[in-house]
């Protein structure tokens, strides 16, 4: 099902929650009624974009075998995005951390671009929320919004994460929405894949006692969004 001013680009790994900020889709399908309800409503109180005529919009999941908070803490870090991001090369904040601070990022080489300048509108260390815009940089992501959140959940018996990002971004003149969703789909499933990779392997190094708090913390997110 593709949403109103969604991109069709993703065959069938769209979802039935099409319509939800633009389209939905997953790089593993998550089993069972609860967890999509459970999805559904994540995005619907923090992915909800309004993209205009001109715009795409899109949404992504990445389900994580590392404990929240771990995920958290590379997530939240606007000042290095290349704890995790292969394409950032370097970056610097101009003044303190903070909602409203800008931060110049270096591309490494093979994207079509060498710089961007991005702006943090939203960190919020209780729900887990990061937005960032783009404000300047030498590519065609223009107008550019995403929002990330990070959530408990239950993988294999083990606390783990559901990482959920979305976007909304001008079309660029020459371009169909379909080829500019593709791109950012892209380049984010990069970066979620390369999130779990480096988040998974800090947990193994990590390993600690299993205590109730990560199931008790994730098993009352599935209740409380499935009700």
């Amino acid at each position: 099902m593709v949403g109103e001013g969604g991109s069709g680009a993703g065959g069938d790994r769209e979802s039935e929650f099409g319509g939800v900020g633009g389209w939905w889709w997953s790089d593993r399908m998550s089993s069972g009624d609860g967890c999509r309800l459970m999805e559904a409503e994540y995005v619907r109180r923090h992915h909800r974009h309004e993209p205009r005529d001109n715009q795409c919009s899109s949404t992504l999941v990445k389900h994580i075998k590392a404990p929240v908070h771990l995920v958290w803490s590379l997530v939240r870090r606007f000042d290095q995005p290349q704890k995790y991001k292969p394409f950032v090369s370097r970056c610097v904040v101009q003044g303190d951390l903070e909602v409203g601070s800008v931060r110049e990022v270096n591309v490494k080489s093979g994207l079509p671009a060498t710089t961007s300048t991005e702006r943090l509108e939203l960190l919020d260390d209780n729900e887990h929320v990061l937005s960032v815009k783009i404000v300047g940089g030498d590519h065609r992501l223009k107008n550019y919004s995403s929002i990330i959140t990070v959530h408990p959940e239950v993988i294999d018996g083990r606390p783990g994460t559901l990482v959920i990002e979305s976007f909304v971004v001008d079309v660029p003149d020459g371009n169909t929405k379909d080829e500019t969703c593709y791109f950012v789909e892209a380049l984010i499933k990069c970066n979620l894949k390369s999130l779990a990779d480096v988040s998974e392997r800090l947990a193994v190094q990590n390993t600690q006692p299993i205590s109730n708090t990560g199931f008790d913390e994730a098993s009352a997110a599935m209740s409380a969004a499935t009700l």
